[in-house]
């Protein structure tokens, strides 16, 4: 699935905490791009927290989605990735739980998008 996202753009940082990224999603995508920003890194107990600030994922209902990733080691040397989403409403805006599944399965769809990029270009 690594044609699912056709680019990632560093437009502001280093890759680090701040660093605000614009994601462009390939043809056949329900979305055309999102812009998030890294709000913590934590290598030491492998967390990354970021928040899609900007995009058509947004779906004008929401202010902010924000991701707190954990990766945790297993025994037999792989790992289990356990993600948090934070759904941050504009003001006066409700969302059914039937939207927040779907949000759930888009993330995920887009979380292994991501991975799959990541894994077809491990020099980025």
């Amino acid at each position: 699935m690594p044609q699912a996202i056709k680019e990632v753009e560093i437009v502001e940082g280093d890759g680090g905490v701040g660093t605000i990224k614009v994601i462009h999603f390939g043809e056949g995508s329900e979305y055309k791009s999102v812009t998030h920003r890294v709000d913590a890194i934590d290598k030491d107990n492998l967390t990354y927290t970021y928040r899609i600030i900007e995009g058509d994922a947004l779906s004008g209902l929401l202010e902010s989605i924000t991701y707190h990733i954990k990766v945790v080691p297993t025994e037999d040397g792989g790992s289990i990735c356990k993600n948090r989403s934070i759904y941050n409403t504009k003001e006066g805006a409700e969302i059914s739980e039937e939207k927040i599944k779907e949000g759930k399965d888009k993330a995920l769809h887009m979380f292994k998008a991501i991975e799959a990029y990541l894994i077809a270009k491990p020099d980025y």
